[in-house]
């Protein structure tokens, strides 16, 4: 992909985004003609030019380092691995929002569902998993759409599948990411159980039931990003936190946190 020139690049962003050149020069507010110019390499747009038809495409962060180097300028958006100590601060808080919601689970993953962290309620997840499928990274796409993973424990599973798949083809078409598109490919392999399902898209929240010693337990879930970050890897982590969705389920985590671990 670096190899390719910038304009080729962003042309193909805009597509992305069902966007026409006139319309991105609109918003970026510059000359239709100069985006032209810039997309079929008559131009090489300064490195603020590029960043910011990048922010009115909503390119992530880690794309628009690429952007710059395939335009010939440095790259400016930091990049670090979770475990620098600069980011000491951010695993902190990380820990400490996943802690903050027990007994409940919550768990953070990177841009490829990869798991980061996980609170100590995790372990309804992973009860009966194929032990091939706990090897790090342990993949959550892979954990809970797997045969092996816990798929056969999941209620609706039928329901999740339905919107887990597109929601993660969605992110396919965002990004362009190819190990994702190897995983959504993955993932469709698996094939539905049963006729496929329909979601009601008035449904702000997808019930989870999933059986665990013994109880079905039924969750709804949000996801929290951090839109704020200024450096790659914290744009890319995601935090699931896990409701009860019923009182049996929310008195099943409070009784098993008033018990004494064996």
């Amino acid at each position: 992909m670096q190899d390719r020139p910038v304009g080729e690049l962003l042309r193909e962003w805009r597509h992305r985004r069902g966007l026409s050149q006139l319309d991105l020069a609109i918003q970026a507010e510059v000359s239709a003609r100069h985006v032209s110019f810039v997309e079929t390499g008559r131009t090489i747009p300064s490195s603020a030019m590029v960043l910011r038809l990048a922010e009115h495409l909503s390119v992530p962060l880690r794309e628009r380092n690429r952007l710059l180097i395939a335009a010939g300028h440095a790259p400016v958006i930091r990049e670090r691995p979770l475990d620098d100590p600069h980011l000491a601060s951010a695993r902190d808080v990380l820990v400490q929002i996943l802690r903050g919601h027990e007994p409940y689970p919550a768990l953070a993953v990177d841009r490829r569902w990869n798991l980061l962290f996980a609170n100590t309620a995790i372990d309804v997840f992973l009860e009966g998993v194929d032990a091939s499928l706990l090897q790090p990274p342990v993949n959550m796409m892979r954990l809970g759409l797997h045969p092996g993973g816990f798929a056969p424990r999941l209620r609706n599973l039928g329901q999740v599948r339905a919107y887990l798949l597109p929601r993660l083809a969605r992110q396919v078409a965002q990004t362009g990411d190819p190990e994702l598109s190897v995983l959504y490919e993955e993932l469709l392999s698996y094939g539905p159980e049963g006729d496929p399902v329909s979601l009601d898209p008035a449904d702000i929240a997808l019930p989870i039931r999933i059986r665990h010693r013994g109880a079905e337990l039924c969750f709804i879930n949000s996801v929290t990003t951090f839109g704020a970050a200024f450096d790659v890897t914290l744009e890319e982590i995601a935090v699931e936190a896990y409701f009860p969705a019923d009182d049996d389920t929310a008195h099943f985590f409070r009784t098993a946190a008033k018990t004494p671990a064996e």
